[in-house]
């Protein structure tokens, strides 16, 4: 299979689980209506949060899924789309705990519910506390239905037991991780790369690319074995993905990314780079800009010449590439279908293009 007839495959899953959420979003939003044109717009608003994006969870169900001889496409796109939402309900909390109220550049459920208060009168202080309850709550009704839509697939007995299984494997590490990084964001130590690794994969590695990948797999039929191994897969492209990430988000570009490089300075977010960083005698030029509230362009690029100059991008990239490699050496280790390992090697190459 070539590239093109990769990405129209990709494209064609794409579909079938936006169909999925577009029928869910407005099934909710004809109910809500019962209940006023307030909780409409509540619901409108998850719904924008939950448009566009890069569907890599999707992509793993449904790419380990047909990989594996699975032949009920919209099934599986039930299934995607439920982890889609719990995404969703991830980001939309994950920004109340960061105080954030803008995501790719525009304004959150926490930013556009704290800007209908701002325009209504409503003093800053308290328009953000409404906003943030807004988003607690949407991303609850989030968390919730991203259950619902595994029972939607029409799955039962045993493969719906194990699906719900590891989604909730997938919410409960990532609760945990959430909190590693919230402890994190507060210690005053040097925290180890080892411990910001251990906190990326749980967080978002283990409900991306881990647990999508198994959901595929058992809603194929797979043997326990298969499971298992691209689990493994996952956990390693899954933490590559993060590394990338977070690498991007200080020297990424702003127009491919969607995602400010200076928020995770100014946040003073504990990534590898920043890890790596703090080790190295240069750390100490930079230690009063990074988490700065108010850091300006100049001073960013400040720190990324410092971060280039002891080697903390160069680590970051490497080690990126590392677990990158790794997981495509597990994957050749066992006899997995040709076109499953030909769509999660062309999964490796996404990632580590996002570095070249």
């Amino acid at each position: 299979m070539n590239a093109q007839q990769l990405d129209a495959l990709s494209a064609e899953r794409q579909a079938r689980v936006d169909a999925v959420l577009d029928r869910f979003f407005s099934l909710a939003k004809n109910r809500a209506a019962v209940f006023g044109t307030e909780y409409v717009r509540l619901w409108t608003t998850l719904e924008s949060s939950a448009s566009g994006g890069k569907r890599f969870r999707p992509r793993m169900v449904m790419t380990s899924y047909e990989g594996l001889g699975g032949d009920d496409p919209e099934a599986a796109a039930y299934v995607g789309a439920a982890f889609e939402l719990l995404h969703t309900a991830l980001i939309v909390h994950d920004d109340v705990i960061d105080r954030d109220f803008t995501r790719r550049g525009i304004p959150n459920v926490s930013g556009s519910y704290r800007d209908i208060a701002t325009t209504a009168g409503v003093a800053i202080p308290a328009a953000e506390h409404r906003g943030l309850s807004v988003a607690v709550i949407a991303g609850d009704l989030a968390l919730f239905n991203a259950y619902r839509l595994i029972d939607r697939s029409g799955v039962t007995g045993d493969v719906r037991e194990r699906l719900l299984e590891i989604m909730d494997d997938a919410l409960f590490a990532s609760a945990a991780g959430e909190l590693i990084d919230v402890d994190l964001s507060v210690g005053a130590g040097i925290p180890d790369v080892e411990d910001v690794l251990t906190m990326e994969r749980l967080k978002t590695a283990v409900y991306s690319f881990e647990c999508p990948l198994q959901a595929g797999a058992v809603l194929a039929g797979a043997p326990e074995t298969v499971v298992e191994e691209l689990g493994r897969f996952g956990r390693e492209i899954g933490i590559a993905y993060q590394i990338v990430d977070d690498l991007l988000g200080v020297f990424g570009h702003e127009s491919e990314t969607g995602k400010s490089t200076i928020g995770d300075l100014r946040e003073g977010k504990r990534t590898v780079l920043i890890a790596h960083a703090m080790a190295q005698p240069e750390w100490s030029s930079i230690r009063h800009l990074v988490g700065k509230p108010d850091i300006t362009t100049a001073e960013a690029a400040e720190v990324r010449r410092v971060l280039e100059e002891c080697g903390s991008r160069q680590y970051t990239a490497d080690l990126a590439r590392q677990h990158a490699h790794r997981a495509v050496a597990n994957l050749r280790e066992h006899d997995m279908a040709d076109a499953l390992t030909t769509e999660l090697v062309a999964v490796v190459d996404t990632v580590l293009g996002r570095v070249r």
